[in-house]
């Protein structure tokens, strides 16, 4: 029965030690190459944009897109992906995700896509 119990012990003990070095995720802003800026919006449809970039390595996945409105036609956007410490495929991943933004005012819209370096991308969207 001590054995027994022994064995419980180490199996557990054992169980802890290997969820503490599971791989740890951090989230990041990142940059991206370029935007789609599709035409036809009206006031009453939903606006969106099409972004892509390039990430690093396999480490890093699309998380979300973080978007804010600094006055009644300027919006900043920021992509937001996680990325997982540990081993990597050394490779560049490409992606390309939508970006909602919602129904916005008639007018023409400054969209500007942050970079986590103070840079920028700048386009605009005119909603009809």
């Amino acid at each position: 029965m001590k054995k027994f119990i022994a064995l419980a012990v180490t199996i557990l003990m054992a169980q802890f030690v290997v969820a503490e070095q599971l791989p740890a995720e951090k989230e990041v802003q990142i940059g991206i190459s370029g935007a789609f800026v599709p035409g036809g919006f009206d006031s009453s449809s939903d606006a969106y944009v099409i972004v892509n970039g390039v990430f690093q390595n396999g480490c890093y996945k699309w998380k979300r897109a973080d978007v804010s409105s600094t006055g009644e036609f300027t919006h900043e956007i920021r992509s937001i992906a996680t990325v997982t410490q540990g081993m990597c495929i050394m490779v560049l991943i490409p992606f390309q995700k939508d970006v909602r933004l919602g129904q916005l005012p008639t007018g023409k819209h400054i969209l500007k896509f942050l970079n986590g370096d103070g840079t920028y991308l700048e386009k605009s969207l005119v909603v009809e």
